[in-house]
């Protein structure tokens, strides 16, 4: 026997079968037409995973002159007993969500533990199978409960984010049936707790990647956001090239107005291209012209425009047009040779309690403004 086939075999015996309860989903409301201003489109940022985050996101609103409405933060993807919502991560998010009408809370949440941990598709297909079959059903039912006792049960839940790459164990790819067939379970299971109202939003990696992501589709019933990661990387070097790539910015768009959806970009940002102010320009025009549910820049290097000073000129216009209430699209500027790609480096994973458990926090160089964090959380 390889040792490949071993640990398959271990995680059969570990994740028995569960026969599933009978669970109830329901249909979501029709999207609203698609808006043409910037400023009525929930914004945030991810500035870090714990207590940080909400902490500095008053300096960051004083920087940039507007309203963050949208808290994001990720479930650690270190061990199945985080799924359930550790505490130093859910209650400084939950604390802010609670604390002011109108704010909206994103939690990218994985669906397979490790979630970075290099398991074999064969090991990955064991564990989409388990949770299709309620394996795993306590984790999430106590994270829905979690999030309604504390103020937060209109949550956006990201299962399995970026699915149709290979960077995190939550892929699709191993499994595309069991997938979408956990994903379904999760949304009952979550939707079966008293006082819910969260939205379940399928977000995928920009363009072609390991598996087309209409392959993980789970169904108009249980995805309320046809959301998308896309940062300033290939395929392509231009903002042109995103729209029109297979699986690209056009194809959700027209993706989610076939389902009655309205989109999101969980996670956008500058990347290999470096500091490039056209596409931080461009981006927030797309999203002005689209039924965005909401959007959220990553911030920390080399993605941001406040924690990293790499990133001047693109820092100056997100700004400006951030400031401006009536942002429409105007003239397009003439199109110019992007900088050469810089080194490939790691899938953007965010800094603090990060997503895939790394334990290694990502730079986060000082904001070049006050209200820096303190060493320890601030007293609720």
């Amino acid at each position: 026997m390889t040792v490949r086939m071993a640990w398959v075999c271990a995680l059969l015996a570990v994740v028995a079968a569960v026969v599933p309860p009978a669970l109830s989903t329901k249909r979501v409301k029709e999207p609203s037409a698609a808006r043409a201003d910037l400023s009525a489109v929930p914004f945030g940022v991810f500035l870090a995973s714990d207590w940080r985050g909400p902490h500095l996101l008053g300096a960051f609103e004083s920087w940039l002159g507007a309203e963050v409405r949208v808290g994001r933060t990720y479930v650690p993807g270190e061990a199945w007993n985080a799924l359930g919502g550790p505490d130093f991560v859910l209650q400084p998010w939950m604390r802010w969500r609670a604390a002011k009408p109108g704010r909206m809370l994103v939690l990218n949440v994985p669906m397979v533990m490790p979630n970075e941990g290099g398991l074999p598709d064969e090991a990955v297909a064991v564990l989409l199978n388990a949770g299709a079959d309620g394996a795993f059903d306590p984790y999430f039912d106590r994270l829905a409960r979690t999030l309604v006792a504390g103020r937060a049960p209109d949550t956006v839940i990201v299962p399995g984010w970026e699915m149709n790459g290979l960077t995190y164990s939550s892929r699709c790819s191993a499994d595309p049936q069991a997938w979408q067939a956990y994903w379904r379970r999760i949304v009952a299971v979550m939707r079966a707790v008293p006082g819910q109202r969260f939205r379940f939003d399928f977000s995928p990696n920009r363009g072609p990647d390991a598996i087309g992501w209409t392959d993980c589709y789970p169904g108009d019933d249980v995805v309320d956001i046809i959301g998308m990661d896309s940062y300033d990387q290939g395929p392509g070097d231009r903002f042109a090239d995103y729209v029109d790539q297979p699986f690209g910015l056009a194809a959700q768009a027209d993706f989610a107005a076939a389902h009655r959806k309205p989109i999101s970009f969980p996670e956008w940002g500058l990347f290999r291209y470096g500091d490039r102010p056209e596409f931080v320009r461009d981006m927030l025009d797309w999203i002005a012209r689209h039924d965005v549910a909401y959007h959220s820049i990553v911030d920390y290097c080399p993605h941001g425009v406040w924690q990293c000073p790499a990133n001047p000129r693109s820092s100056r216009v997100f700004r400006q047009l951030m400031r401006d209430p009536g942002f429409r699209r105007g003239p397009s500027a003439p199109p110019t040779t992007p900088p050469a790609p810089t080194s490939p480096a790691p899938s953007p994973a965010p800094s603090g309690s990060a997503p895939g458990g790394s334990g290694s926090p990502a730079p986060q160089p000082r904001p070049a403004v006050t209200d820096a964090p303190t060493a320890a959380p601030p007293a609720a």
